[in-house]
């Protein structure tokens, strides 16, 4: 059984701060990219950053300069720094990962439950 579990959602002022932390835990072979999306209320859920194992990344043009996504792959976790928060970043965050569970045939995509992330004055 594969899991991945979000923290440190919450709330947060204009300008503020957050960290995101998302573990994969469970059995499996490899974590490939992961990545974070979210989802606001009434819209579709988009991407927000994506890494490589390799430590490539990729940014939604909207967070770009804000927001850094890194990992630690021996520790099966990525992070989500996000800084100068605005309210239209309001969303449910979720981590996703491209995962080879053990007993798999191939990789398939997992993903969070999610953490709420609310900017507000």
């Amino acid at each position: 059984q594969v899991q991945l579990v979000e923290s440190g959602g919450g709330l947060v002022q204009p300008g503020g701060s957050l960290r995101l932390s998302c573990a994969a835990s469970g059995s499996f072979w490899s974590v490939n990219a992961m990545g974070w999306y979210r989802q606001a209320p009434g819209k579709e859920r988009e991407l927000v950053a994506t890494i490589t194992r390799g430590g490539n990344t990729n940014y939604a043009d909207s967070v770009k300069g804000r927001f850094t996504i890194s990992r630690d792959n021996a520790r099966n976790t990525v992070y989500l720094q996000m800084n100068s928060l605005k309210p239209e970043d309001t969303a449910v965050y979720h981590c996703n990962a491209d995962l080879w569970a053990l007993g798999a045939g191939h990789s398939m995509d997992y993903w969070g439950k999610g953490t709420l992330v609310t900017v507000s004055s």
